[in-house]
């Protein structure tokens, strides 16, 4: 896999995990009373009461180590010793030779729909000889 692939799929996890932390958060957070003049909110019912004190750093600790991992791939991308002005003649000869190749494979599409319209000419007349030759039946 490519390093720019491997990034967007760093990107994509960083995503999931912190939308799973947001969400394990909201719905699992004991409730807090905002203030002395709303009532008190109802208990929260948790299985385990402990287990959410852990989920918070256990899930900013796989954030953290998503985040380090993006980092150091970002980190092996190629530096490019090049100016701009380099990258976009590099840029420019990659579009003149996407343009030649696309022409050639534009040539080689026109052959073969004229070469498919030949055999389907073809078959065209077999089947017209084949239905000719066919003897009408006596009865």
């Amino acid at each position: 896999m490519d390093i720019i692939s491997q990034l967007q799929e760093q990107v994509n996890l960083i995503a999931h995990l912190a939308f799973n932390t947001v969400g394990t958060l909201q719905r699992d957070a004991p409730p807090n009373r905002l203030s002395p003049n709303y009532p008190e909110p109802p208990p929260h019912p948790t299985e385990d009461g402990a287990n959410f004190s852990e989920q918070p750093k256990l899930m900013s600790s796989a954030l953290v180590k998503a985040a380090k991992q993006f980092d150091a791939l970002v980190a092996a991308l190629p530096i490019s010793e090049a100016g701009e002005e380099a990258q976009l003649k590099r840029i420019t000869e990659l579009q003149a030779e996407n343009d030649v190749i696309g022409q050639e494979l534009q040539k080689q599409l026109e052959a073969a729909e004229k070469e498919l319209n030949q055999v389907q000419e073809l078959f065209r007349q077999a089947s017209d000889n084949c239905l000719n030759l066919k003897k009408p039946d006596d009865n």
